[in-house]
């Protein structure tokens, strides 16, 4: 009898869900859908770039104070700096039988992956990284605030800015743990003036460690490298002293797009122009830094004229990467029967090391060529005679530990790269110190509850920071950096430039001449060269 029933049941025509049994089924399936999608990203991991950032075009982009999938090279620095963030978070935290250390973050916003347009190297990334890391470790080594360094990947573009600087803002209102600045900004593009113009409307103050076309400016934008003009005047001194015949050549980046060289051309014009009749003697090349537009560093024609007419002083208006290609073709040349050496001025926050390599040395001998660089440090500070400095000094113990513990390639003091990052992070962290004291000493604010003191946000860090440092012949609360010791004049004074920068004056090779064997005269920034014009 039940066998009866149950196949009468099966031969009744089945009912026709309604809207309702639709709607559940479609719940249900989407429930499903979202708890097997929770489930594999479990069992995967918070993937390549971690949980705080995103991929962008095969980039990690966003915010981060912990590790993340970046260039090979690169990686064990990146791991490095979030060990050392994760100490900074126990020492608050969770700190022990120890007092409990309060904490600010500083963002190091620029690319951590390269390829052969970017206009960072791999060896730029770990050198600047290496540079801030050595400052971020030095700072922590004393009382007040301690600090971690978030890293901020824009793209190796630079392109991919956006979503990063609206993370920063939001980090910067975080009154327990406040964002006070970003460092970072690694090249003069387009991309970068937009960049900094939307850090300066979320009025958080930035440092560009190796920021120098001169119209790179910002309210909340300060640089700590000197800028073309400045480098140029530097090489005006040089020239005032060996100006030999004045028979100059200028070679130029006719990439639009790339603000660093146009306006690097533009100042060579304004400063050299007439004395050297560089309109009527030039070449340009298509640089490899950015999109592809055409076969870039064809300097045949650049080259021909230089020998045709006996050039003596050639202005590169490029970026360091096209500078190699460059002086491999006048090799090919030769010397074209030039009597005296050929100068090749250049700009650059130092030497970088694969213009000094065995390869192009022995074709700048083959052109009897010589390299003048004005830049930001002199591999002499290190590598010579005499001791560095005290706060030299500090930055090359930092920096020798992290050698031992990383490969940063050769010579990687000598592009200024590390001395420069380290120095941008040391001008954010005195301000914060400067400030910490400062309100904490008078008493007028209360802490939060919780908190043993008041910490200072973006504002105030700004505030200090705009307290003129130079005043006369004193130099008060100066930055006493690897770079030299250098400060500011003030709002709106010098758009924000370091006064008193030293900028040395580089030959490479060095010349031999007995003669010429005396040193070179220092210009400062925006104080000339005269004695007396900067504090000692």
């Amino acid at each position: 009898m039940p066998v009866r029933l149950f196949r009468r049941h099966l031969r009744r025509h089945p009912r026709e869900w309604g809207p309702v049994e639709w709607l559940a089924v479609l719940v249900l399936g989407a429930v499903t859908a979202a708890v097997i999608t929770v489930v594999v990203s479990f069992a995967r991991g918070p993937g390549r770039c971690g949980p705080d950032l995103r991929d962008i075009g095969g980039d990690c982009v966003g915010v981060t104070a912990g590790a993340f999938a970046a260039d090979p090279g690169v990686e064990s620095l990146i791991e490095a700096v979030a060990q050392e963030n994760a100490k900074v978070q126990r020492g608050w935290e969770a700190p022990g039988n120890g007092p409990r250390i309060p904490y600010v973050r500083i963002a190091l916003m620029m690319p951590f992956t390269a390829d052969k347009h970017s206009a960072m190297t791999t060896d730029m990334i770990r050198r600047g990284l290496a540079g801030a890391l050595a400052a971020q470790r030095q700072a922590n080594r004393f009382g007040g605030p301690h600090y971690q360094l978030l890293l901020a990947p824009d793209g190796r573009n630079l392109d991919a800015w956006g979503p990063v600087v609206t993370r920063l803002a939001e980090l910067a209102a975080d009154t327990r743990t406040p964002l006070v600045g970003v460092t970072g900004i690694p090249s003069s593009t387009s991309e970068t003036r937009k960049a900094v113009a939307a850090l300066s409307r979320h009025r958080l103050p930035t440092v560009g460690p190796v920021i120098t076309a001169a119209n790179m400016n910002s309210p909340y934008f300060f640089k700590t490298s000197p800028n073309h003009t400045q480098f140029a005047r530097a090489l005006a001194l040089y020239l005032d002293r060996k100006p030999e015949q004045h028979k100059g050549f200028l070679v130029w980046d006719n990439r639009t797009e790339d603000v660093y060289s146009q306006n690097l051309r533009s100042v060579f014009e304004e400063h050299f122009g007439t004395a050297y009749d560089l309109p009527h003697h030039n070449s340009n090349f298509t640089g490899s830094s950015g999109t592809d537009k055409g076969i870039p560093q064809r300097f045949t024609d650049a080259v021909q004229k230089i020998c045709s007419e006996k050039s003596d002083t050639v202005f590169f208006a490029g970026r360091d990467q096209d500078l190699p290609a460059f002086v491999a073709r006048l090799a090919e040349e030769g010397s074209c029967g030039r009597t005296a050496k050929l100068r090749i001025l250049k700009v650059g926050i130092g030497l970088e090391p694969t213009l000094t390599a065995d390869a192009p040395t022995r074709w700048l001998d083959e052109a009897r060529a010589t390299i003048v660089d004005a830049s930001s440090v002199d591999p002499a500070w290190w590598g010579g005679t005499t001791k560095p400095g005290k706060a030299l000094g500090r930055f090359l113990d930092r920096f020798e530990e992290l050698q031992k513990q990383h490969k940063l390639g050769t010579k990687p003091l000598d592009d200024g790269y590390a001395v420069m990052y380290h120095d941008a992070f040391a001008l954010l962290a005195d301000a914060v110190d400067r400030t910490f004291t400062e309100i904490n000493e008078t008493g007028h604010h209360t802490p939060e509850p919780g908190l043993p003191s008041r910490i200072p946000t973006k504002d105030d860090v700004y505030n200090t920071l705009v307290i003129p440092t130079i005043s006369g012949n004193s130099c008060s609360s100066c930055l006493v950096g690897a770079g030299g010791t250098y400060g500011f004049e003030g709002p709106g004074k010098n758009d924000q430039w370091a006064v008193c920068k030293p900028v040395p004056v580089v030959e490479y090779p060095p010349s031999s001449r007995p003669g010429d064997r005396h040193p070179l005269p220092v210009y400062r920034t925006y104080r000339g060269g005269a004695k007396g014009g900067c504090p000692s």
